[in-house]
Parts: C-alpha cells; structure tokens; sequence
C-alpha cells in the first residue's frame, strides 16, 4: 500500500494505526468520545477483508474479557472506552495485569476532561500507577498512530496490557497522517503456561511478584522512549509537558518566541533519570498535563514543593481542559486580551429530539404521578436523561450507569411508594439486568420502565445487545410475566399509558414496562439509506 497522508480524526487514527498492526479484534461500548475507533473497524472494507471482529459488546467488562481471551489464543486484540468504562471493567483490567498476556492487548481509553458527555473528570493514568502497568499518551494523532502500533510491539515484548490515554480533543479533531507498512495478524497461538492465568492465591502472589520485578524494565523502555524527550531552552524556568499538552506549551513557546525549555513526556512509568536530570537544571518547573495533577503530585513527593508550578498552587486551572490560554497566563503571568464573542445567538439547552418517544413517555408518567405524594423517579444514562430539564422535569436522579434501577429498589426497600425506575435498552443489558434479580429476589415494590428504542441511541445508533428480547430477559430474570406490560410512547396511546402505569405502581412486587418506540434518528436514517 502507498503511504500518502489521510485526514483522519483522532479516534479514527487508532483504528487505522491497529488496523495496521494486524488485530484480530476490537472490543467495545460505545461511549463519547471513544465510539468512533470502534465504528471506523465496522466500516472499514480493509477490516473486513482482514476478518477482524469488531461488533459491540454489551459493556466494557465484557468487551475487556473478551479481548484478554483472544490475547490468550495468541492473537492481537484492541478493546476501547471511556474513562468512565473502565470502572466497569476494572476488576478485569486489574486482575489482568497479574495474568499478563498472550498475545498483544491494548486497551485505548478516551478522557474526557471538562465533562463534555460526562459525569466526571476521571483520570485513566490513575489507574496505570494503581495496576502497575505502562501507559502511553500521545500529543497529536500522528503520534497517535505511532503509539498504537507501539503499544502491541510493547504489551508482546514485557507480556503485560499497554494502556493508550487520548482525550476528547485528540479524539475529535483531524489532523492528516502517514501510515507505515502493515504487519500481519498473529497465527493462533494459545497460552501454554497454565498457571499464568489461575488467580488462585498462592499462585497470584508469585504473578503480582512477577509484576513488581519487570517495574525496572518499564522505567528503562520509558527512559529510552522516542515518545519522551526535550526541547532545548534557555532560562531558569523549564515546562514538564504530558501528552496533549505539549502541543499548548509548543504552540505558546514558538508564537511568543519565550525560548523555554520542554521536557516532553508521553510515555508512563515516568523516566526518572530523565526527569530529575531536568529538574535538577531549573529553578522553576511548570507541569503541563491534561486532566488531575497526578505527575504533579508524584513530582512533588521527590522535589521541594516550591520548585513546581501547576494546578495544585492555582498557576493552571484545576478543572477542565487545558488551553493555549491558559498556558499563556502560567508562562507570561498576564491574562492574554482575547475578544470576545457576542451573544448573537441565545445559549439553547439540550434537547430531546423532536418526534423522540422519550417525550411521549415523560408526557405519560409526569400524568399517572398525579395524585401521588412522592413523585421521586430514579433515571440513568442515556438520551432520556433530557427528561430532567424543562418542560418535563421528570426525573431526579442520574448517577452511573444501571444505577437507576438498584436505587429504585433500596428506595422502594425504604418504604418511598412509588419507587419508579427510568432506564434505556442498551442501559438495561449493559448494567440494569443485575439490578432487577436484586429487585426480584427481595420482591421490591418498585416499576422499572425500560425506554427502547431499538439502538444505542445517545452514542450515535449503534447496535443494542437486547434488541428484541427484553421480555424474555425479563422473564428470565424471574419477573412475572403477567406483569411486564409493553406501551407504544405515542399521542393517539396516551390515556391507555397512563392506565397501565398507574396500576403498575400499585402491584406489590416487582412490574416492569417494556415502552417499545424506534429511535427516531436510526427511522430516517434507515429510510434514506431505502431511498437511495
């Protein structure tokens, strides 16, 4: 294949990039703003001559476990999320790091500092120091690219899972990159060693031995990396620049010719030799990173606390995206003048879409909670969590994912009446059915309204795994037959909506209502893709 640039975003950089490196799968739920790389395998007509797998699967525990067992075959796998995935996935993730791999195993993870579509700031190189695993964080999508490809030379070289940190502007920006030759996917090739995989105790004290002993070997790769190195400078002031950083503090060093010296770190366990060295030369050391000041704490345990600057003493921001700006402001101690934007145009909210039949469900609940006292309802995540804001109003709370139908049942177990529930299809079978074998099991005075609109909905439409079969998940999970209610969300159901919610509340049991609507978005897109 010729090497001519391609203008690719950031997500679809790593894709491309483990393409490349010949996986042989990429595991996956969608989640802004890693859903992209995932998607870009699906389509990619060179993936699917390729045979890689890569349709979604139902949450990223079950997306890392299956990556892990096709590293065990002896074969490449990427599995991809956001940060907050990898909480879910993180008993996996940890214990994985103990096992070590077969073959290559990257899991990519997508930050998302400022909260763009997110409930937190987490920061994923929290969870490399806690694992004791590498970690890569490139600065710019060809960087990107290179790393990707790295990261599998480097997880099949130490037999550990490499980490790839990007955040939600590398992800969602273009840039053009060069590809390089193409490697092919590993033969099959199953683990023979045995023992390595059994986390009996006696076992997984020597494989956590194992781990602490190659840190020395992790610490050397880092020390050696082309992803870590310095910018020569003048003055007593020196930037400490991690990742996406390092294109904010180039960009303001080379604009303002401020001639400063950039250490540039892309690449975890920190190379200690390196960075001392560079500390030990200025008087002054700004660190630049992009998320909690995690390299900044450490540093600080080894330094004087007075030789640092950043977000712990208020020099950069301690919430939200790093910027030029904000580099600015640290580096040249005055706020940059910037003009600015006029409200041309009011600030409008988010929106459920119009036509959406979440809109017909809140019109219908917000009507059977008339008359009630409590009108407490638990939601989740998703599209439906719009329910919150004007003109519905419907909902109270929206907490992690699947958390709405576990709050509903301690709630119910408090004595609130009615205890409701409000989750989505992909929702449900991502981390709602557990929550409703709790309910079952205790008998729970609670309803659980599953909204199903057949996709993925708020990621873009991609596939839901209980597409079709929540009633006999349901049923399956030992709900009552009789009572799992399904209700078309739609003006001309209304009054009978309203009926079948009400009586609902008042089983005492377990109810749920199945509100069977299409996405509105993935209808006209089917209907145009018909047409054309």
């Amino acid at each position: 294949m010729g090497f001519e640039k391609e203008l690719l975003l950031g997500a679809e950089v790593i894709a491309v990039a483990a393409i490349d490196e010949g996986i042989s799968g990429v595991y996956a739920y969608p989640g802004t703003p890693s859903t992209e790389i995932a998607t870009y395998i699906q389509q990619s007509e060179l993936a699917k001559q390729k045979n890689i797998r890569s349709s979604w699967s139902t949450n990223e525990k079950t997306a890392y476990e299956a990556a892990l067992g096709m590293s065990y075959a002896g074969k490449k796998s990427l599995v991809c999320m956001k940060h907050v995935g990898l909480n879910v996935a993180a008993d996996a993730f940890i214990n994985s790091a103990i096992t070590g791999v077969n073959g290559g195993l990257v899991l990519l993870v997508a930050d998302d500092p400022s909260m763009h579509s997110s409930q937190n700031e987490q920061d994923t190189r929290f969870y490399a120091k806690f694992a004791y695993l590498p970690l890569l964080e490139p600065s710019n999508q060809q960087e990107a690219y290179h790393c990707i490809r790295y990261a599998f030379y480097l997880s099949e070289m130490v037999k550990l899972p490499v980490i790839v940190r990007i955040t939600t502007r590398l992800s969602h920006s273009r840039s053009a990159i060069t590809r390089t030759t193409p490697v092919d996917a590993n033969n099959l090739s199953p683990e023979k060693d045995r023992m390595k995989w059994i986390l009996l105790p006696g076992n997984a004290r020597k494989r956590y031995k194992n781990l602490l002993d190659i840190q020395h070997q992790l610490v050397h790769f880092s020390e050696n990396s082309v992803f870590n190195n310095e910018v020569q400078g003048k003055g007593e002031l020196g930037v400490i620049a991690f990742g996406l950083a390092y294109n904010y503090v180039m960009e303001i060093n080379s604009v303002h010719k401020l001639n400063i010296p950039v250490l540039k770190i892309s690449q975890y366990p920190l190379p200690e030799k390196k960075i001392k060295d560079f500390c030990n030369r200025h008087k002054k050391v700004l660190i630049a990173e992009e998320g909690y000041p995690i390299y900044e704490e450490l540093l600080r345990g080894f330094f004087d606390n007075e030789k640092f600057l950043g977000r712990l003493d208020g020099t950069l921001p301690r919430t939200g995206e790093l910027s030029p700006d904000a580099i600015y402001n640290a580096l040249l101690k005055k706020p940059k003048f910037t003009l600015g934007i006029p409200e041309v145009v009011a600030n409008r909210p988010p929106e459920l879409c119009q036509g959406c039949s979440h809109r017909d469900l809140y019109d219908a609940l917000n009507k059977s909670l008339e008359g009630y006292e409590q009108k407490h309802v638990f939601s989740d995540i998703g599209c439906y969590t719009l329910g919150a804001l004007p003109p519905y109003n419907a909902i109270n709370t929206c907490v992690d994912m699947g958390a709405s139908v576990t709050m509903a049942k301690g709630a119910a177990d408090a004595g609130l009446h009615p205890s409701v529930a409000v989750i989505g299809d992909s929702t449900f079978t991502h981390s709602g059915i557990t929550g409703l074998l709790d309910a079952v099991n205790d008998n729970a005075k609670m309803t659980l309204i599953i909204s199903d609109n057949y996709t993925t909905a708020m990621t873009g439409g991609q596939d839901s795994s209980g597409t079709n079969r929540l009633h006999q998940i349901c049923e399956g999970v030992g709900v009552d037959k009789k009572n799992i209610h399904t209700i078309v969300p739609l003006k001309k159901n209304f009054d009978e909506n309203v009926a079948i919610l009400k009586n609902a509340f008042e089983f005492d049991g377990v109810s749920v209502i199945i509100a069977c609507r299409e996405c509105v978005q993935t209808l006209r897109r089917k209907k145009t893709k018909k047409n054309d």
